[in-house]
């Protein structure tokens, strides 16, 4: 049996007075993959935001477990350290900074006593900007200054393949992005599920084709109201979410 490494009992979640979860529960293992469909509103990337701590969500009831440690324990940072990890639907420009320092400095702060040398993270991050097709001039550009949201995404899957996580949250990491970096970023999100849990949120199916989930929820109205396998994406493709809104 894979352990566990995120259980979710009972969340309800309320974001200026106004709930957005309802009553949710959720179980990921580590080599799991988990996607999360839905419209937009339906309480998806506040689920994201809530695990990882962002300040603006309050949990109202409920609890929210990582590797069996209530959540509530744990800074922000604490949490990123204890190995989880946010790939965010807006990544944040950082002027000034570049790309390289910043996935040392990354590196650094969430390893620890267990960072790399500078010797071994020149490899480590030679051989997954290899994998990523990532040219090394990148390196010398600035945090997401002038970047595509293909380079992005790309840049956002390089700090996980060097974070090395065992909870990956992916907030809509497909979105806007053309075949070519749908099949990078896919590349990274299967190069670390087999060693981690994977929370992916995501309107399209056609992530799917790239990324093989163990499991598919539909979130409506801050409730998980369904619950298969990698069919029922195809499913929602081709009948939409009115007839769960029905059948609820």
């Amino acid at each position: 049996m894979e352990e566990e490494v995120l259980r979710i009992a009972g969340l309800h979640v309320s974001v200026d007075g106004t709930e957005i979860i309802k009553g949710l529960d959720l179980s990921i293992s580590i080599g799991e993959i988990h996607v999360i469909m839905g419209r937009n509103g339906a309480g998806k990337s506040t689920l994201a935001n809530v695990i990882m701590g962002h300040p603006a969500y309050e949990i109202t009831s409920g609890t929210i477990h990582y590797r069996g440690q209530p959540l509530e324990e744990l800074e922000v940072f604490e949490r990123a350290r204890a190995g989880m990890f946010l790939s965010f639907q807006y990544p944040l420009v950082i002027p000034g900074v570049q790309v390289g320092t910043f996935l040392r400095k990354s590196v650094q702060a969430v390893r620890g006593e267990k960072a790399p040398t500078a010797r071994e993270f020149r490899k480590e991050l030679k051989t997954h900007m290899e994998a990523m097709g990532m040219e090394r001039s990148f390196l010398a550009r600035y945090v997401n200054d002038g970047f595509s949201g293909g380079e992005k995404k790309r840049l956002e899957m390089l700090q996980m393949l060097l974070l090395t996580p065992q909870l990956a949250l992916l907030d809509e990491t497909d979105s806007g992005l053309d075949i070519d970096a749908l099949k990078v970023v896919a590349t990274g999100i299967n190069s670390i599920a087999p060693e981690a849990g994977c929370l992916l949120i995501t309107h399209y199916q056609r992530m799917l084709e790239h990324v093989k989930p163990d499991y598919v929820h539909v979130m409506i109205d801050g409730c998980i109201v369904k619950t298969g396998g990698a069919e029922l994406a195809g499913e929602l493709e081709e009948r939409g979410y009115e007839w769960l809104e029905t059948a609820g």
